[in-house]
């Protein structure tokens, strides 16, 4: 038995019958770690001393448990890894940045807390796009993450080491955060599934924040089960984050009626499949449409027309965001700082020295879409179009139960092929970011593989707090 091939239901009966314990769980994902990401490069830290310990106090739960009869949390002893720009308590933090490059977390972020309490395993910390910027995982300054798949290839971003850790079996599950795509697009890419929850529905306390009001972190896994069961563990009303809400989740996939494609309505956006898609991602997403056709679900082309509009309210309202939130970094509170002549020069330095090239032109574009004589042209008229993507999808959810569409309009590109074209880079987000600005949850569910070997995902998309639809369908069509 390979423990590292193992979903999270699969380890979790396993521990219960003593087939093995945590701790052999826990070094059988250490040692693949030591094997093979020296050159994926999907972790920047691994806790092992932290691993080891929480596995054998998992061990002592899970005995004390069987002797008084009862169960132990499905996450017990379950070996994951986290985006780095979630907080571990006395555990770096970096954000793949070097302004943050000595900076050790001073609390555990609420998701994290709600893990431990169920008692997993905690690997380590994972690469990503810095600050969360990107669709590649190139915009580390900790070198790309490479796509398990085909090495010469992005894994994508910009949650790029928690899909790579999880698609090359470096750890049971991970968790990411997702502004723009930066859960599904990763997911996409490498082959797992993906789950972006609704705004509000996991809280955002102890995520270094990007785009405060687009931001929520969500689970990667092997497969959907995994994702379901991830996701209840972490979602819910937190004091500390008060757009979180106590929504109740609690979602068991076996037996759901709604799980049944026959008679659900699917709607497919006419806006999303145009020139531009990559004809094997067209055909792969489409064949499985036609599979949830053939399966019962009744098919309903709809237009989302604001679509067009997306990207560029997308990418000033994020880069607004960004400005005001990264303002804290000056080098003075905390992260890299540098010796200057008077108090500018030490925020000049600080930043110029540890901002990276994609993060400065954020924070430019940003702030200057909020400067004075410019903020009603950009960033007001940006959220007055927020609405209307709001709309579309209102409208939409009115005709039909679940959108279907492609995660992105290419399979993984090539490190280096877009490096020096932003724009083209930011195209790679077209079918993800109107999800964010819509606060909706959505899932990327592998579902073929191009010529090359290379993975494509579906995207399913819901309504407001459907998380159990979008597991459910996704579940059957697995």
């Amino acid at each position: 038995m390979n423990l590292t091939e193992l979903t999270i239901k699969q380890a979790h009966e396993g521990l219960k019958n003593k087939e093995f314990t945590s701790v052999d769980l826990t070094k059988a994902y250490l040692d693949k770690i030591k094997k093979v990401d020296g050159e994926l490069n999907a972790y920047l830290t691994v806790t092992e001393k932290l691993a080891l310990e929480q596995a054998i106090r998992a061990d002592e739960r899970i005995a004390l448990s069987k002797a008084e009869g009862q169960d132990f949390p499905m996450l017990c002893g379950i070996p994951c890894a986290i985006k780095d720009a979630i907080m571990v308590d006395g555990e770096k933090c970096t954000a793949a940045s070097k302004i943050l490059e000595n900076y050790v977390a001073p609390y555990d972020a609420t998701v994290i807390k709600k893990l431990k309490e169920q008692g997993v395993v905690i690997l380590g910390k994972t690469n990503l796009d810095e600050f969360a910027m990107g669709g590649s995982g190139e915009n580390s300054a900790y070198g790309p993450t490479k796509n398990p798949h085909d090495k010469t290839r992005v894994a994508g971003g910009s949650s790029s080491g928690s899909a790579a850790c999880v698609a090359a079996n470096e750890a049971c599950f991970s968790l990411g955060s997702d502004t723009g795509g930066s859960i599904r697009l990763p997911s996409s890419f490498c082959g797992t599934v993906g789950l972006k929850p609704t705004y509000g529905a996991v809280s955002r306390y102890g995520l270094i924040p990007f785009g405060s009001s687009l931001d929520q972190i969500g689970p990667i896994t092997k497969n959907v089960d995994d994702a379901e069961t991830v996701f209840n563990a972490i979602c819910g009303k937190d004091k500390m984050d008060a757009t979180s809400t106590d929504y109740k989740f609690q979602v068991s996939l076996a037996g759901q009626a709604s799980s049944k494609l026959q008679g659900l309505r699917i709607g497919v956006p006419k806006e999303y499949f145009v020139k531009g898609i990559d004809p094997e991602v067209e055909k792969i997403v489409r064949s499985t449409i036609k599979k949830a056709e053939e399966a019962g679900a009744k098919i309903v082309e709809i237009s989302l027309p604001n679509t067009e509009f997306a990207l560029a309210c997308y990418y000033i309202i994020a880069p607004c965001e960004a400005s005001a939130n990264l303002a804290r970094l000056d080098g003075v509170r905390y992260g890299l700082s540098v010796d200057g002549k008077d108090l500018l020069d030490v925020y000049l330095k600080s930043k110029g020295h540890g901002f990276g090239a994609e993060v400065k032109r954020r924070i430019m574009i940003g702030t200057y879409a909020l400067s004075s004589g410019y903020y009603d042209a950009y960033y007001k008229k940006a959220q007055e179009i927020r609405q209307l993507v709001k709309q579309d999808f209102a409208k939409a959810f009115e005709k039909v139960d679940l959108i279907f569409c492609p995660v992105s309009p290419v399979p993984a590109i090539k490190i280096g092929e877009r490096t020096d074209d932003p724009l083209s880079m930011y195209l790679m987000d077209i079918y993800t970011v109107s999800v964010n600005l819509a606060g909706l949850p959505g899932l990327s569910l592998p579902v073929g593989k191009t010529k090359e070997g290379l993975p494509v995902g579906l995207q399913i998309i819901g309504n407001h707090f459907q998380e159990n639809k979008i597991l459910a369908v996704a579940s059957q069509l697995e």
